[in-house]
């Protein structure tokens, strides 16, 4: 099921929040941040006052979101220390674009959801992963060997197997994804929102990916 057809089974006005700041940490959205709630078939959008959007009421988070964030921190931390073996390792230009874009994203969506924390009274875990091995009980999460086995190869071993092990990284995010919204969260418009980006970007990333490895193993 795609994210409009979960955000449409919530009934027919349904109302999304634009941005991760778009509620505060009692629910109600921010002033500054528009609401809009989604028409019904054939029907146009509508961006919604504050006072309507108060009235209709915005879901609040709940704690599989909390969980979720905290995990995919720990879970993007590994995938830049993955990404950080890449530019001593080889000198395959593709593969250091793709490391490099992955870097820029998932450190800037790291800054998201610990300000997605931040804003909901959440503590960061003071003794999280260090990306490191320690948070592999997550699906896709490496293990201490298979980090120590990527960091050790070299030129073309390594571009194998930096594919392989990213794309079951990214695939356990996809599964953390539909985990999140098992477990009921992902209706707080905020984490609702990242959710449905980290499943559509790393949806692409995985497509690209094993179109790389096709390549190179041909």
């Amino acid at each position: 099921m795609t994210a409009m057809g979960r955000s449409l089974g919530l009934g027919t006005a349904v109302v999304l929040a634009l941005g991760l700041t778009a509620c505060t940490v009692g629910g109600e959205p921010a002033s500054t941040d528009p609401v809009v709630q989604l028409g019904a078939p054939g029907e146009p959008n509508r961006t919604l006052t504050p006072e309507e959007a108060r009235e209709i009421g915005v879901p609040e988070h709940v704690d599989a979101d909390v969980t979720f964030m905290l995990d995919m921190i720990d879970h993007h931390s590994q995938a830049l220390v993955m990404t950080g073996y890449v530019k001593e390792n080889t000198d395959d230009r593709d593969i250091r674009l793709l490391a490099e874009r992955m870097e820029v994203s998932q450190e800037d969506e790291i800054d998201q959801m610990a300000q997605w924390l931040q804003d909901r009274a959440q503590p960061l875990r003071e003794n999280g992963h260090d990306g490191h091995g320690g948070g592999h009980g997550m699906p896709g999460m490496l293990t201490e060997e298979q980090l120590a086995e990527l960091e050790a190869a070299k030129g073309d071993a390594f571009d194998l197997l930096f594919l392989e092990y990213m794309i079951q990284h990214h695939q356990g995010a996809l599964q953390m994804v539909q985990d999140l919204y098992q477990a009921g969260g992902g209706q707080e418009p905020g984490v609702g929102q990242f959710a449905a980006h980290v499943e559509g970007d790393q949806g692409i990333e995985i497509a690209r990916m094993q179109e790389m490895l096709a390549e190179r193993t041909s």
